[in-house]
């Protein structure tokens, strides 16, 4: 059976949605407010989501963000009485994979469920691989040959980003934006200049070819082919 994770914290609504998709075979969890539906998200594994965005607690955009910085790829449609372009777009930006203004056709909003299970999955990865490096994202480990490397979170989502884009220059706009979730880049920030150094310290040891390199004035690349 389908399992389907609704975090909604009007009661009305949440039993209209969860009277429907039983109805279709779904079997639908739900949670009444942000930080409870963001505990469900990561411990019961739902096959998709729909989180409203104004939630108590902790707003739906918020618990979508987190689960994408958890490496949670399950598909989520937002809900929001805000139907703005503006607020479409940062609801997909912050990870949503679909969006539904409210008021709304429950038939519809089943449809779109059903859209986002038909889809594949991103990427089916756990562990990545770039030269001598190995990452896991199931155990968030990560390796240089025998060598283990101990990264912070936000270490650890950088290098990701930069195996899954090995031998591409990355731009500072393009960290910020994608590792940072910047909107805009600020006029002067030294942010990724630090975190890249400490990254690189780690990664490339004394006496280790170097994999990351600094492209003046542009960005940076991490050399997965030697």
């Amino acid at each position: 059976m389908t399992r389907i994770l609704l975090i909604e914290d009007d009661i009305e609504t949440a039993e209209a949605i969860v009277a429907e998709l039983a109805e279709r075979s779904f079997e639908v969890q739900w949670a009444p407010n942000g930080i409870e539906g963001l505990d469900h998200a990561r411990t019961s594994h739902p096959d998709a989501m729909i989180v409203d965005r104004m939630l108590p607690g902790m707003d739906g955009l918020t618990v979508v963000e987190a689960l994408r910085n958890d490496q949670i790829r399950t598909p989520v449609l937002v809900l929001s009485a805000l139907g703005a372009v503006d607020d479409r777009v940062r609801g997909l930006r912050m990870g949503g994979d679909d969006y539904l203004t409210k008021p709304f056709a429950i038939v519809e909003l089943v449809a779109r469920i059903e859209a986002l299970l038909r889809r594949p999955t991103e990427n089916r990865e756990t562990v990545l691989v770039a030269g001598p490096l190995e990452l896991d994202l199931i155990e968030r480990t990560a390796r240089r040959g025998e060598r283990e490397i101990d990264l912070l979170p936000r270490e650890f989502r950088l290098l990701e980003y930069m195996m899954r884009r090995s031998d591409q220059l990355l731009t500072r706009a393009m960290l910020l934006e994608e590792v940072w979730n910047y909107k805009f880049v600020p006029a002067t920030t030294n942010l990724i200049d630090v975190h890249m150094g400490r990254l690189r310290h780690k990664v490339d040891a004394p006496g280790d070819v170097q994999l990351i390199h600094n492209v003046r004035g542009s960005g940076f690349i991490l050399r997965g082919r030697q």
